[in-house]
């Protein structure tokens, strides 16, 4: 049978199936298919530079897309489905921040599991009345999703718990992990369905959907993509001990802008990509931005806000003002401490239990007199450890009342119940001062809310008998673990761990002077009200434009496997180098120099083996005894190391620390730069290093001839970095008289002559070859790092020049995808060796055309 799904793709199609053609395909603004479109599309091509569908329409919209859709449902008397917005979803108040031109769809689960007979006229209804695309998951795939591993694995792990033992968090299971990526593949699919890649943003929300990105961007390379997470990201400590912490991180990383609410979190996500993944990150005109692949992947920080004026109007309601007369006359002449929680173990519900318990066995004047009121909301999650949180929470306050109650006053009053949202309005009204003591916790806008509730109006202030002309005031205890915390500058930071400082807050809170509650209301109604919901929406928006700018210039491959996909985004400049075409370059020229580098190019970095595999060895051998040929290994090394691994290279040309020293080939001396020759400075230089080599463990110290380098590639990245710019400065401070420079290069600092570098090396054989009279028609140089940009520098510049024939073909090739003055890349060391393998085999093939050139000795060439 033709599903309703199917019969509209076959509208669509026109009645040709075959006719979605990557050409032709245009998606409507708003497609009803489900599941369908993206089964139409070969994962193979999603590599192609131009994978990314066509679009018809110009005008800006953006996919907002969540683990549930802002959208409430009933059914009526007569069984059928109602929906209607939901206005405290904070994916619906975030369309207050767009602009009115911009077109909002949306797409998520819905909270009512769905009937597999009515969803095709749910989603039709959906999206006609509400831009929304329903995802549909079948309830054991939903409970493995979410409440296995969303809130099994990450969200514990996210909030510090490590799953040490089956009841905390519990044994990683693949199985969850499988559903996780299900649930992913089917919310992409959904995206596939309506996206128009060259035209929209899509905007995903929270740790639910974070390997997302990954599948949008093996489909469409160019996707306009941004991600914000909505609960902390843990320290690295925290992070590596989950199983697959790098899939996460790359999928992350596919995104073009990842949000955060605080610095924090963002710090850890980047020591996470610095530690695992071995990234970089620098901050550029106040952006923070990740290099991934030849893409600038940013960093956005901004805690999320309110929406104030659904605030307000709530305010304003005559229920509202009702119920905050019941709760004037409820607890009159006592002061309210207010806290509003999850039923769940990160929200420190019994520790603000036991200060209060501690409040009122110090102070015993403050009994009769003030109240803890605890709104519990129902726990998101469940399991063991909710029922232990409850049952300790229900104790506690049984406790305390007992204890310090009395006929007419009960010190804690528990509201574990489901309150509508303008009885909890009404409660921050009449609250003296409100505790948020979380242990741990993403942003928590319970704060927030309770500072504009405060600022009431004035038919609330008539209720509470405020003068209307009077300065607000109010208090806020706040823990120091939640995000919302660094943006409260005049709330009481505590400890919630630590019960005498919260003891001593909620004291303080209560005796603290009129003129300073004001004061600190005034600030932080300030910022609230400047920073909420759509201020926050506006900006991410306005980063994520910035961030996906550059789009349309970048030249994009798709590169890797299943999660580990990633996209390569290029200058259009700047290419992949075909072997085929250098080979055929090397076939018709005549006099060719070949300049390499060894550390990174020649040997993978980071390697344990550094010398040179026989296959090397051999390969440079074919390459340097070709007449035709000059071969060049430009090093940082120092002489005698390449000296003996290379002693039986007879024709190759050796250049060592940087070009310091030269040897054209195995039959002629090491030749010494007339750059410098004095080398005093090392007796200042080498105690600085090393009194940094013994307070960094790790590190290394290397002496060369005429450089020192300080090596930290074994030492703590975030440590070593850190003390790598530390020795910099130190070092340049007490060698400014001496004619050296201090440079940084991969995880090394390093001390060498002034004006000794890599080019050196080109300049002077460009310079001899033009002497000679035998102008190059073809060079290769390849180098990994910031000292073989030089020997890119000169021979670039060389092009046009008369050091060079004017069909001269160059080859300035880099390894790996980065910016460099060289115009050619290859991904890694394994593609350059085949390179060069495919040279020397091209050079045994041609060495009888080439037997005129022979008897000139090649210390001549030179």
């Amino acid at each position: 049978m033709v599903s309703r799904s199917y019969s509209n793709l076959l509208d669509l199609a026109s009645g040709n199936f075959h006719s979605f053609s990557r050409e032709k395909k245009r998606f409507p603004r708003v497609s009803t298919v489900t599941g369908v479109l993206s089964e139409l599309d070969d994962d193979n091509n999603s590599n192609s530079v131009c994978s990314d569908a066509p679009s018809s329409v110009t005008q800006d919209r953006i996919i907002i897309v969540g683990n549930q859709l802002p959208i409430k449902s009933h059914r009526n008397s007569a069984g059928k489905l109602i929906f209607s917005w939901d206005n405290d979803s904070l994916l619906l108040q975030l369309k207050d921040g767009m602009r009115e031109d911009m077109e909002v769809v949306y797409i998520g689960c819905l909270k009512e599991q769905i009937d597999v007979v009515e969803q095709d006229d749910v989603s039709q209804r959906l999206l006609e009345n509400f831009k929304c695309v329903p995802a549909y998951i079948s309830p054991e795939l939903f409970s493995k999703y979410y409440h296995g591993f969303c809130k099994q694995h990450l969200w514990p792990l996210f909030h510090y718990m490590l799953p040490l033992t089956p009841d905390l968090g519990g044994r990683f299971d693949r199985s969850l992990w499988q559903a996780y990526l299900s649930v992913n593949k089917i919310f992409a699919d959904k995206v596939m369905e309506v996206i128009s890649p060259d035209d929209d943003f899509v905007w995903v929300h929270d740790y639910h959907l974070m390997v997302l990105p990954t599948f949008l961007r093996k489909r469409f390379n160019r996707v306009k993509l941004g991600f914000f997470l909505h609960s902390p990201f843990p320290s690295s400590e925290i992070y590596r001990t989950l199983p697959v912490r790098n899939e996460l991180l790359r999928a992350l990383l596919n995104a073009d802008l990842i949000g955060f609410h605080t610095f924090d979190y963002a710090r850890h996500f980047l020591s996470c990509c610095s530690r695992m993944l071995g990234l970089s990150y620098q901050s550029k005109r106040g952006t923070i931005g990740l290099e991934y692949y030849g893409r600038t992947v940013s960093i956005k920080i901004l805690p999320v806000g309110i929406h104030t004026s659904q605030l307000q109007s709530i305010l304003n309601l005559p229920e509202t003002q009702t119920k905050v007369a019941e709760l004037r006359d409820q607890f009159l002449d006592q002061k309210v401490l207010l806290g509003v929680d999850d039923m769940d173990i990160f929200k420190g519900i019994s520790l603000k239990l036991l200060a209060m318990e501690q409040l009122l066995q110090q102070h015993p004047d403050k009994r009769g007199r003030v109240v803890l009121v605890q709104i519990a909301n129902p726990a998101r999650g469940r399991g063991k450890d909710v029922q232990e949180v409850q049952s300790e929470t229900e104790a506690t306050v049984k406790r305390i009342n007992e204890m310090f109650g009395r006929p007419g006053y009960q010190p804690v009053v528990l509201i574990d119940k489901p309150l509508q949202f303008f009885e909890r309005i009404a409660y921050y009204v009449i609250a003296e001062c409100c505790l948020v003591t979380a242990v741990r916790d993403g942003m928590n806008l319970i704060p927030y809310e309770y500072i504009i509730c405060r600022q009431g109006n004035p038919k609330l202030n008539e209720t509470i008998g405020i003068d209307p002309c009077a300065a607000k005031k109010s208090m806020l205890v706040v823990s120091e673990f939640i995000g919302c915390s660094p943006s409260l500058s005049g709330a009481i930071r505590v400890n919630p761990w630590n019960i005498d400082a919260v003891t001593e807050a909620m004291d303080y809170a209560l005796i603290v002077p009129e003129a300073e509650k004001q004061m600190r209301h005034e600030k932080h109604h300030k910022y609230v009200s400047t920073h909420d919901v759509a201020y926050w929406a506006r900006s991410f928006i306005q980063d994520l434009e910035r961030a996906c700018g550059d789009h349309v210039r970048k030249r994009c491959w798709g590169i890797g496997f299943g999660l580990g996909f990633r996209v390569v985004a290029l200058d259009p400049s700047f290419k992949k180098l075909s072997i085929e075409h250098i080979v055929s370059a090397y076939t018709r020229t005549k006099n060719r120099a070949i300049l390499l580098d060894y550390d990174g190019t020649m040997v993978q970095p980071g390697s344990l083996r550094t010398t040179p595999s026989r296959e090397t060895i051999e390969t440079l051998n074919k390459l340097s005894s070709d007449p035709n040929n000059i071969v060049f290994l430009v090093s940082g090394k120092d002489r005698k190391t390449l000296t003996e691994w290379f002693s039986s290279c007879d024709d190759l040309g050796l250049a060592a620390e940087h070009g310091y020293f030269i040897r054209p080939n195995d039959g002629t001396d090491w030749e010494t730069s007339s750059l410098v020759s004095a080398f005093e400075w090392k007796q200042i230089a080498e105690p600085v290093m090393r009194l940094y080599t013994e307070t960094t463990d790790g590190s290394t110290i290397e002496t060369k001839e005429t450089a020192l380098v300080w090596n930290y590639q074994f030492a703590d990245p975030d440590f070593g970095s850190c003390q790598a710019k530390e020795l910099m400065e130190h070092l340049e401070s007490v060698l400014t008289n001496d004619p050296v420079s201090v440079k940084t290069g991969q995880q090394l600092v390093e001390v060498k002559p002034q004006g000794v570098n890599k080019g050196l090396v080109a300049e002077r054989l460009l310079t001899t070859m033009q002497e000679k009279g035998k102008l190059l028609d073809f060079i290769l140089c390849v180098g990994d790092d910031r000292s073989d940009e030089d020997m890119f520098e000169v021979i670039m510049g060389a092009k046009d020049g008369p050091a060079l024939s004017p069909v001269a073909e160059i080859f300035a090739c880099t390894v790996g995808q980065k910016p460099s003055k060289a115009k050619y890349y290859l991904d890694d060391t394994a593609e350059i060796i085949r390179m060069l393998e495919g040279l020397a085999a091209t050079t045994a093939t041609i060495s009888d055309q080439t037997a005129s050139t022979a008897s000139v000795p090649k210390k001549h060439l030179f």
